[in-house]
């Protein structure tokens, strides 16, 4: 099902509220398997309106209006939608019914007629119950378009999108279902390339990369009518990605909110190891991430935060060592960071040297980086340190 959104409210356009009404329509209805190809902002004018209308009609079959069902005259959006299908506005009784409750337990309100236009839908519109406020909301299918009308504020449009109008839609909608795979240790430009045929193919199931920090994640999506159906289908097209060009080496968790640190903390618990760490150069963010990840758990031993590690590798052996037996853990991580010379404010150049020790020896890495800001250097020479541990366990 092709869909768009309007927004209807000239306060949008003069950007004196952020609509966050379009981006919580679109995720629920990419959710339901309902594709949101346009997004649409009107002023309060009826004539922009009808305008706006005569498009969507003809490109999209679902067309759902937000804002301009209040009591006051800019709120002219079930009056425009009523225009523009050529049918007159009714009253709905439960709508007006809650109106009569709402005035009579406030006997120091007065009651105008405006108000009663928040209890009016459209002729032949199946009516959605406000939860959280007073404007009804709305629903009818005329000439292959279904149209609906919802309240601007966010609180009542959740509200009534989770309540009356969510269970209509899902009854004609196949659900959208996704997996989420994570990759370290490759650019997103490089996976692209792999990913190619794959990418410019795409119908059902699709993918679609997203750079991070330091990362990569795909998003594998389907739509199905079931969880089962909608698995057998991303497993499928998951594993043509993982046999290609060392993919698999990559990849190292499932899950929109997962990340690197978090991983590395499930096999520390996972293995029953514990960890002390030992750092330079990165202003303590490797043990604040890991103490974080690892909170309410015995597996984060502590450690220290120091001045220079040496720019040497050895050195860095000595320090993970050292931490380890100190605080006698199971694992001693130590990670410094050199500052090379060349480097600008802008162009951060820097060499990353990282070693793990355990009872059973001592494992290196060196780690080039550059092109980044401070803070990135930091960021992501923690997530080197992390990468290596997660490879080791």
């Amino acid at each position: 099902m092709k869909a768009e959104l309007i927004a209807v409210g000239t306060e949008i356009l003069t950007g004196q509220i952020v609509n966050t009404n379009a981006q919580f329509l679109s995720e629920k209805c990419a959710e339901l398997g309902i594709d949101v190809y346009f997004h649409t902002a009107v002023g309060d004018n009826e004539k922009r309106l009808l305008s706006v209308l005569e498009v969507a009609s003809k490109r999209s079959e679902l067309v759902i209006l937000c804002g301009g069902l209040g009591p006051t005259e800019d709120d002219l959006t079930k009056q425009t939608l009523a225009a523009f299908l050529g049918r007159k506005l009714v009253f709905d009784e439960k709508a007006m019914a809650k109106l009569d409750r709402f005035f009579a337990s406030r006997p120091g309100r007065v009651r105008t007629p405006n108000n009663e236009r928040q209890a009016q839908i459209v002729e032949g519109s199946q009516a959605l119950q406000n939860p959280a406020g007073l404007a009804v909301g709305g629903l009818i299918e005329q000439a292959g378009v279904t149209y609906v009308v919802l309240p601007g504020p966010p609180s009542e449009l959740r509200a009534m999108f989770t309540e009356s109008l969510q269970p209509l839609l899902n009854q004609s909608s196949q659900q959208l279902y996704s997996r989420v795979l994570r990759f370290f240790g490759i650019g997103e430009s490089q996976l692209v390339t792999i990913l190619a045929d794959l990418i410019d193919k795409q119908t059902d199931p699709t993918l679609a990369p997203y750079a991070k920090v330091g990362e990569v994640t795909l998003r594998l999506s389907t739509k199905a009518n079931s969880q089962e159906e909608a698995d057998f289908r991303l497993k499928q097209l998951e594993e043509d990605i993982l046999q290609r060009d060392k993919l698999r080496e990559y990849f190292y968790a499932y899950g929109e909110e997962n990340s690197l640190v978090q991983t590395v903390a499930e096999r520390l618990v996972e293995k029953n190891k514990s960890i002390a760490i030992v750092e330079q150069g990165t202003g303590g963010l490797l043990q604040s991430e890991v103490s974080l990840a690892l909170t309410g758990q015995p597996y984060f031993s502590g450690g220290q935060v120091i001045g220079q590690l040496g720019t040497e590798s050895g050195r860095c052996s000595e320090e993970a060592d050292g931490i380890r037996e100190e605080l006698q853990a199971d694992l001693g991580l130590a990670v410094s960071v050199l500052i090379k010379s060349e480097s600008t404010e802008d162009n951060v150049l820097a060499k990353v040297y990282i070693a793990l020790a355990s009872t059973s020896g001592i494992s290196q890495k060196e780690v080039d980086l550059g092109g980044y800001s401070w803070q990135h250097i930091r960021q992501l020479a923690c997530l080197q340190a992390l990468d290596f541990v997660r490879n080791t366990l």
